[in-house]
Order: C-alpha cells, then sequence, then structure tokens
C-alpha cells in the first residue's frame, strides 16, 4: 500500500477515536474544538475522490486476500461473448439443477412420444399399458385444442389396440430369449491350474 493509504488509515482512526469523547462528558471548549476537528475531516474526506477512495477499498481487499482463490480465477468467464438472451437466467437453472418437465407441450409430447415404447415394455399387466396409453393420447387431444402459442403439436395419436399388440410382441421375444448358461463348476486342480479367476 502507498503512502497516500496510510494516511487515509490514520485519519479514518483519528476520526474514530475524536467520536468515541464525545460521551465522556467533556467542556463546551472542548466539544467546539471537536466539532472543528471532525468538520476539518470531513472536509478532508470530501476532498478524496471516489476513485482515490475506490482504489483504497480495492487494495485493502487484496491485502486481506478476499480475492484469492476466485471461482474462475484464469480461466474464461462461461457466456461471455454470447449474444443477449433474455432468459438467460431460467436456462441456466434450468442446466444447473438439471430440472425437465418444464416447456411447450408440443416439445413434452415429442420427447415423451420417443420414450414411449420404453415406457410400455416396463409395464406388467395389459391393462397399465392401455392407461398410459389413454392419457397419452387424451394429452395430445388437449394440446392440440389449446390456443396458448408455442411450436405446433406435431405428435401422433398411438392406437390402443395396435400398441397392446406391439407390447405383447416385445414381451414374447424377451421371454423366449434363454438365460446365460450358468458355468459348471471348476475343481480344485483346474482352478490351480488356470488360475482362480
Amino acid at each position: 500500500m502507498g503512502s497516500g493509504s496510510g494516511e487515509f488509515r490514520k485519519r479514518l482512526e483519528r476520526a474514530a477515536e475524536v467520536r468515541s469523547y464525545r460521551g465522556a462528558g467533556i467542556s463546551a471548549e472542548e466539544e467546539a474544538a471537536l466539532d472543528a476537528l471532525e468538520a476539518k475531516e470531513r472536509e478532508k474526506r470530501r476532498k478524496v475522490s471516489d476513485a482515490a477512495r475506490a482504489d483504497y477499498l480495492v487494495r485493502d481487499a487484496m491485502a486481506q486476500g478476499k480475492f484469492d482463490n476466485l471461482k474462475y480465477a484464469g480461466k474464461p468467464i462461461p457466456g461471455l461473448g454470447e449474444s443477449y438472451d433474455p432468459d438467460w437466467w431460467v436456462k441456466g437453472l434450468l442446466q444447473r439443477e438439471n430440472i425437465s418437465g418444464l416447456g411447450p407441450p408440443a416439445i413434452l409430447l415429442r420427447t415423451e412420444d420417443a420414450e414411449l415404447d420404453a415406457k410400455l415394455d416396463a409395464q406388467y399387466t395389459e391393462q397399465q399399458v392401455r392407461d398410459i396409453l389413454q392419457d397419452f393420447n387424451r394429452r395430445v387431444v388437449d394440446a392440440r385444442r389449446q390456443l396458448q402459442g408455442g411450436p405446433p403439436v406435431i405428435t401422433k395419436l398411438r392406437d390402443v389396440e395396435e400398441e397392446v399388440v406391439r407390447w405383447r410382441q416385445r414381451r414374447a421375444s424377451r421371454a423366449v430369449e434363454p438365460p446365460p448358461a450358468p458355468e459348471a463348476p471348476r475343481s480344485w486342480w483346474q482352478k490351480l491350474w488356470k488360475g482362480a479367476g
């Protein structure tokens, strides 16, 4: 720190000391002298430019180590140089928190349509498959009826009976696959000869 900041610190300490005398029960002359001294200090502070004050505060923070180990020290700042996006905060929150299920119905239904077969394959009964398909078709029809803007709903309705038949076929093909045959246990001398692995 330069000599200017040391002088500034001394003045601040002196002003704090002067203020502490107020409650000590001093005489009127001493009170007037303190008022004059405070006015003089205020005048000195007023003459200090904002740039000098900011410079002092930054140097003081550096001396205290407040700028050490910052998050992006020596790394590029993400998003710097990109065009302005008014929804930058919301998009960042969605990405940081890994939030899904928000967005226009058209996009959500397209995503759900792509994952629907896997969801159906995880069901155990035909009635569960029918319920899921009926709920999906109902939401597609509701999304087509709403006039709230956004991308158009191009997701097609699923034929419940046809999807149930496809579900049965996929289920039967999984059941036909034989489970892998267990290895025959090796005797002690085979384990010793070929390794314990």
